[in-house]
């Protein structure tokens, strides 16, 4: 199970919000690049950077923050927040980003995100971002009325590299993830499924690790890292299955 430490940018400053409230943004460091290398040294593979400017304002905000970042990680790095366009997601690609994470435009567009997928086969990640089991878009300040199964089995046969499902309620509050709603979104379709929102300690990553045969690819990481209540070398460890 792949262990994404989150970097989320806001005003060009690692930051961590509650329940995607903007305003209500705590503040970690104002060098996402160093925070990038420092995870690097933790052992990480992958990164899960959001621009939340972007995904409020429609379009990257922080790409500076977001190149710095590129530059400072020898790994892979996984890119959300204002990306809706193919001209927006495929200037990423060439400039270094692993995969591209899409959630507004996979529901007002998706023709253009399955589009996308099939020119660029397992490099599209959809953001499947749910208050009360519906989808909510425009930076979680929008929410629709299609539940979240729905929206994620229209991408099963497009080329999708997997589903990123957050709980909005639990996120950045340290809540626990919500393993049950997660397993639940894996195994009623086919794609991997990445879980992000409330984990709180090494028991969220015990909890999700053996379900990687239900479909379970990763989990993202954010606000237990920075507050210490989570030990990186450690959950890579359990979510490699290693004791």
């Amino acid at each position: 199970m792949i262990i994404f430490p989150a970097i989320d940018l806001k005003g060009g400053n690692v930051v961590r919000l509650a329940e995607g409230d903007m305003d209500r943004a705590t503040i970690y460091g104002n060098n996402p690049g160093e925070q990038a290398a420092r995870f690097a040294e933790a052992g990480a593979s992958w990164l899960h950077v959001v621009d939340l400017d972007g995904a409020v304002a429609g379009e990257p905000v922080n790409a500076h923050a977001v190149e710095s970042i590129l530059q400072r990680f020898p790994g892979k790095v996984q890119l959300g927040g204002g990306i809706r366009t193919r001209e927006g997601a495929e200037r990423w690609l060439e400039l270094g980003v692993a995969r591209v994470v899409i959630g507004t435009a996979a529901l007002k567009d998706p023709e253009l995100v399955k589009a996308l997928a099939a020119d660029h086969p397992g490099r599209v990640v959809v953001a499947v971002d749910a208050r009360d089991g519906m989808v909510a878009t425009e930076g979680w300040a929008s929410v629709s009325d299609l539940p979240v199964e729905d929206l994620a089995r229209r991408f099963e046969d497009a080329g999708v590299a997997a589903l990123l499902f957050t709980d909005i309620g639990r996120d950045g509050l340290l809540k626990g993830c919500n393993v049950e709603a997660t397993l639940a979104l894996a195994r009623a379709q086919s794609l991997p499924v990445i879980a992000s929102g409330g984990v709180a300690d090494i028991e969220d990553i015990r909890a999700l690790a053996p379900h990687t045969a239900d479909g379970i690819e990763g989990v993202i990481t954010g606000r237990a890292l920075y507050d210490g209540r989570l030990d990186l070398a450690e959950a890579l460890r359990v979510g490699t299955g290693a004791r």
